[in-house]
């Protein structure tokens, strides 16, 4: 008889802790919805999850503008992905290659006649 009730108990305690803990997180995700933190939360996921480079991130490993014309690109590019493959490490140069990758695109994109070279 002792075992029932304590199991009783123990079956009751545990709804009771789980229906709170499901409260308290609907109750943690309206706070975070009203301060916007749900948002930033999401968009930093996204980004980390696409592996994507922007093309600011971009421009900063390559060390150009947004007026640098192609030629300069590519001369930062030649020389910092050489000064890698010798002394470098392979992660830079490959955040060097993808930099530059991304920026191609844009460049084809703004000028869809002149082929990027």
């Amino acid at each position: 008889m002792a075992a029932k009730i304590l199991a009783n108990l123990i079956i009751m305690g545990g709804g009771i802790l789980v229906r709170g803990m499901v409260q308290a997180y609907r109750q943690a995700l309206q706070n975070a919805s009203k301060t916007g933190v749900a948002n930033e939360t999401l968009q930093n996921a996204v980004r980390r999850g696409s592996k994507a480079m922007t093309e600011q991130e971009a421009r900063q490993i390559l060390g150009v503008s947004e007026q640098s014309s192609w030629e300069e690109i590519a001369k930062k590019y030649d020389t910092l992905f050489e000064r890698n493959a010798t002394s470098g490490s392979f992660y830079l140069q490959s955040k060097v290659h993808r930099a530059k990758e991304c920026l191609e695109t844009v460049y084809k994109k703004d000028q869809p006649g002149d082929p990027v070279g």
